[in-house]
Formats: C-alpha cells, sequence, structure tokens
C-alpha cells in the first residue's frame, strides 16, 4: 500500500489501481500516518474484494489473441518456422524456440508502434507548425503520451494495440502540447483541427478499455 499526504483532499480515500493492483491510501495533511493505516486496515476486505474482481493479466503464448491496431489476432506458432513475426489475416504467425516466443512478440509490437507513432506524429507536426526532436515509446503506467518542451514526444507502445482513432488522437493531444502547454480551449481546439474530428470518444475507449491493454503480456 502507498500513502500519499494531499493538501487538497478532505477525507481519507482508498483507491485499487486496476493496471498495477497497487493500493493507494489518499490522506489530508493533518491525519497522522498511524490514523491512516489503522482506517485502511478496516477496509481490509474491500481491499481483497477489489483486487480479487481485476482479471489475471494474459500471458501471450500459441493460441492466445492479442489485439493490433483493435482488431484481435490469434498467435499461429510453429516451432520450425523463422523466429520473424509476421501479421497475416487475422494471425500474427511466429517460429523459433517457444521459450522466447512472448518477448519476440512484444518486440515486434513495439517496432510496430514506433513506426506508426512517428510518422504520424511528424505529419501532425508539420500541420502544426512546430519541430519534433525524437519519438520514442515505453511502458509507462500512468500515461499513454507525455512531450517535454525540447520537442521530444514519448508513447506507450500499447497504443498500438488500440484502434488506430485511438492512437491518433493521443498523437494529436501530445502534438498539441508541443503549442499549449495547458488543457486550454485553445488546447482541445487545436486538437480537433489538427484530427479532423472529435477527440473525446478515443479519451473515453482508452478510460473503459485502457486497464485491460496493460494486462497483455504480463501473466
Amino acid at each position: 500500500m502507498t500513502l500519499r499526504v494531499s493538501p487538497r483532499a478532505s477525507r481519507m480515500r482508498l483507491r485499487v489501481d486496476p493496471r498495477t493492483r497497487a493500493v493507494l491510501l489518499t490522506v489530508p495533511r493533518q491525519v497522522s500516518a498511524r490514523r491512516a493505516l489503522a482506517w485502511a486496515a478496516g477496509h481490509r476486505d474491500w481491499v481483497e474484494a477489489t483486487l480479487a474482481a481485476i482479471p489475471s493479466g494474459t500471458p501471450i503464448g500459441p493460441g492466445a489473441e492479442v489485439p493490433v491496431q483493435g482488431r484481435l489476432h490469434r498467435i499461429d506458432w510453429a516451432a520450425g518456422r523463422p523466429r520473424r513475426v509476421d501479421l497475416s489475416d487475422g494471425r500474427l504467425i511466429a517460429g523459433g524456440p517457444i521459450e522466447g516466443l512472448e518477448p519476440r512478440i512484444l518486440r515486434w509490437l513495439k517496432g510496430r508502434a514506433l513506426t506508426f507513432l512517428e510518422r504520424e506524429t511528424r505529419v501532425l507536426a508539420e500541420k502544426a507548425g512546430v519541430a519534433i526532436a525524437r519519438v520514442g515509446v515505453g511502458d509507462p503506467v500512468s500515461r499513454w503520451g507525455s512531450c517535454s518542451s525540447s520537442g521530444t514526444i514519448r508513447y506507450s507502445w500499447r497504443l498500438i494495440m488500440a484502434p488506430d482513432f485511438v492512437r491518433q488522437a493521443t498523437v494529436a493531444h501530445e502534438v498539441a502540447h508541443l503549442v499549449h502547454m495547458n488543457h486550454s480551449p485553445a488546447f482541445h481546439a487545436l486538437v480537433e483541427s489538427l484530427l479532423g474530428w472529435d477527440p473525446k470518444p478515443a479519451r473515453v475507449w482508452l478510460r473503459r478499455e485502457g486497464a485491460g491493454l496493460h494486462r497483455i503480456g504480463k501473466a
């Protein structure tokens, strides 16, 4: 359990992160750690029930289904095939030793994510009239994208598993931050202008389905 003191909190609050299964206890500044932990102990049954309700991680192996750009693809593996991963007709075709199958598929997904995200970022950056220093991917828990004032943008590689409109809306969001480092009306207007459509459905999709993407590849 992580205890966080918040000057803005008016009461104690327990939360379970469905992506990491971490338990967060937020308390007002005036509440002692001892009192907070005793209060949290009284909610142990709720915490255990909430954790039990979170689906377990989804391992990547033969026959498993992995979403690629919003469409489920079944892993079709045979040891005698080459180690490379190919996408074909609803399948992820792979070969090589079974022991390294999951890391190979994860590397393929990350490579595909970087290819799509870098291309889309540079197209929208040109449209917005801003310069991009570098585009990268990682596996953050709390953000789908981030940018710096130097022009570096990083994304969660897991966006490649989401539908195209979700990934593209995230790209527009980060590119727009290079113009407006805030969430002002001008920022939101720029995001919509870059996309040519309303990004709200993409945000709704991530709030609803994002935790599931974080479980893939985590047995």
